[in-house]
């Protein structure tokens, strides 16, 4: 029996990278619990991103690959475009009916990405921007989901799904919205390889199909203790980018590797040398099976159709509720 119905969500930006792993992990663990929905989100990307769709199918199919190489199964969960479904749009439009304008306006993130993207000399003061909370709500009641696995900057966007579910069931006298509940996963956050918060922007990530070479590239230019000059020098793991690294993907020779550093026996060169072998071989399985997948010709295509068939089962079936309580 599972414990529920889960909805969540990427924008298609590309090729991922080392810090969407931990959520990707969560959500390979949460299928085997709930009745997991999983949508690459491209209506989502033409908020900020309409002027420019190029790229938009093949960081569609990108996405694709990166979540079915790291673990998602499409056997148990239904793993889709959202555009496939039309359902998200129809449910977006019903409930942009009843949602009030200062609701959209009050979002935390509202005003922020406005001024931020002015800044960067880009308008987004358009429909879409404003109600693409109406679209994530609609998102997650499509499929009646009784959990939503989120970050805490997301918990505002959720509990504005709750208000509109609470909303529309009061007004035409259902319970055919579910109210979600969060579900806040463990997840510890990776820096850049500058420290900073990774982010192909900055062009401080690295990607989870790197090569070989492009991982030894990437540990090289990582930010190491400042104030260690010399191999013999002693150093302060606890401000180096290489030991953030070392604790996540080398847990168990973190006490020696810390002992070499603090007492000076290992240089950075070789701390760094470590570090790219054993992310070398973290990825490599995660690269290879990427490679096997986009070398089958009509495979992903395939599986993002099979998926978004499961998900319109379930959309439409709210759907005629939806209707039904309405009257349209």
């Amino acid at each position: 029996m599972k414990k529920g119905i889960i909805f969540s969500g990427m924008r298609p930006t590309g090729r991922l990278h080392l810090g969407h792993l931990s959520v990707l992990e969560n959500w390979v663990k949460l299928q085997e619990e709930y009745q997991c929905y999983y949508g690459i989100v491209d209506w989502h990307a033409l908020t900020t991103g309409f002027e420019d769709t190029a790229q938009l199918r093949e960081n569609v199919r990108e996405m694709a690959l990166d979540w079915l190489s790291t673990g998602i199964d499409p056997e148990t969960s239904a793993v889709f475009i959202q555009s496939h479904v039309k359902e998200h749009g129809e449910l977006f439009l019903l409930l942009g009916m009843i949602t009030p304008l200062s609701w959209l306006e009050r979002v935390p993130t509202y005003k922020e990405q406005i001024n931020q993207f002015g800044q960067a000399g880009k308008d987004i003061s358009t429909y879409g921007f404003l109600g693409y909370p109406v679209l994530m709500a609609a998102d997650i009641l499509v499929y009646q989901a009784t959990t939503v696995p989120v970050g805490e900057d997301q918990l505002p966007h959720l509990e504005l799904t709750r208000e509109i579910a609470r909303r529309f069931n009061y007004m035409y006298q259902t319970d055919v919205m579910t109210e979600p509940q969060a579900i806040l996963p463990k997840v510890k956050l990776l820096p850049g390889i500058d420290n900073r918060k990774m982010s192909k922007s900055y062009g401080n990530d690295i990607s989870l199909n790197a090569s070989t070479d492009e991982i030894k590239e990437k540990v090289a230019q990582m930010v190491t203790d400042p104030a260690r000059i010399r191999k013999t020098d002693l150093g302060h793991p606890e401000v180096c980018t290489v030991h953030t690294y070392h604790t996540f993907y080398n847990e168990q020779e973190v006490p020696d590797i810390c002992e070499q550093c603090t007492t000076g026996k290992i240089g950075c060169v070789a701390c760094k040398k470590q570090l790219a072998l054993k992310l070398d071989q973290f990825i490599a399985p995660i690269r290879e099976k990427r490679a096997e997948l986009a070398a089958r010709p009509g495979l992903v295509e395939q599986i993002l159709e099979d998926g978004a068939k499961k998900a319109r089962e379930k959309a439409s079936y709210t759907l005629h509720l939806v209707r039904e309580a309405m009257r349209v």
